[in-house]
């Protein structure tokens, strides 16, 4: 196989408003790009930074020139896994190598993937947290929407306000709540019963990673996410007793490659599978709506923030998204 020239770019993307969850507030985000080339084909691939473990477009730049002679050799994207850890900037890499064999095969990366021809997927519209009025006011502004993901921060009684306002305005989305790890275990006890007055159909990451084990004598009648827990294929089994679900996200577990894997271990082990991104342009979407394909539950609108997005770019209609081939691969 030819010898690879590999170009790598990191920029910071504007939003168009501030996002706020538990714990941070975000402005801009940042992401790196790779390109891979063997002389007659290319491919693309993004990256955006794992924010709760402190990376940057920067850090995730300096991984892969570090290793970059060993990319240039056309290692296969099992190879790819012992070059470069789970992360942002092996995702970057591994979806530019499966765009670069989808060129030079003449197939699209849903069927290298082994997925079925792609449709649309219902995903989930995120409501930065904030005034419950605002945020109502924001979701009634979703007027597409048939799923609706709330970020909460922590602070209960508000939190359950701000799930309160916007049920009233939305009664007919699906409705989920995001905890980002604010919570403590004893705060569960008040928020879960309330949440189910107001018919939530998933709670993700409630607590701080690492107090995963006090969800073990949770009987919750609302599905739980693992999301900052579970970062990559070895965290899968983790789940176990803790989770009824595993939000895989790209970005974390280091590209499609080891999506699929995840998606896979989490059906053998019984647990649901929902597929996220972070922040990211169209071409981070695009890999995970090829995983979406086979997930429970679709949060594919990390485009959907950014002041400017990449065209060509995903299509959001009827609270649905869609990549075709001119997006990515």
């Amino acid at each position: 196989m030819p010898s690879l020239d590999i170009e790598v770019q990191h920029d910071t993307l504007q939003l168009i408003s501030p996002i706020r969850i538990a714990g941070y507030v975000f402005e801009t985000w940042d992401r790196v790009h790779v390109t891979l080339r063997d002389g007659a084909h290319a491919g693309e691939g993004e990256g955006a930074g794992v924010y709760f473990l402190g990376e940057t477009g920067e850090q995730m730049h300096a991984a892969i020139e570090r290793v970059k002679s060993q990319i240039r050799a056309a290692p296969d994207r099992e190879t790819l896994r012992s070059i470069l850890p789970p992360g942002g900037a092996r995702n970057a890499v591994d979806c530019a190598m499966w765009a670069l064999e989808a060129a030079r095969s003449g197939r699209e990366v849903w069927q290298l993937a082994g997925q079925g021809t792609p449709r649309p997927l219902m995903t989930t519209f995120t409501l930065s947290a904030g005034d419950p009025d605002d945020m109502a006011m924001a979701a009634a502004g979703l007027a597409d929407a048939r799923a609706i993901k709330v970020k909460l921060t922590g602070d209960l009684d508000l939190d359950i306000q701000r799930v309160k306002a916007i049920r009233a305005v939305r009664p007919d989305v699906w409705l989920g709540v995001d905890g980002n790890q604010g919570f403590v275990r004893s705060q569960l006890d008040a928020l879960i019963p309330a949440l189910v007055d107001q018919e939530v159909a998933l709670l993700e990451q409630p607590l701080a990673r690492g107090h995963d084990p006090e969800l073990e004598d949770l009987a919750s009648p609302i599905p739980l996410a693992g999301d900052e827990s579970i970062l990559s294929l070895e965290d899968v089994r983790s789940a176990q007793g803790r989770f009824h679900i595993i939000n895989i996200k790209l970005d974390k577990c280091g590209g499609l490659t080891e999506g699929l894997m995840m998606a896979a271990e989490a059906r053998r082990l019984g647990l649901g599978v929902m597929v996220g991104t972070m922040i990211c342009t169209s071409l981070g979407t695009a890999p995970g709506f090829v995983l979406g394909q086979s997930c429970d539950i679709v949060d594919l609108d990390g485009s959907t923030f950014l002041a400017r997005d990449r065209s060509p770019s995903v299509t959001y209609r009827d609270g649905t998204v869609f990549a075709d081939r001119s997006v990515w691969a």
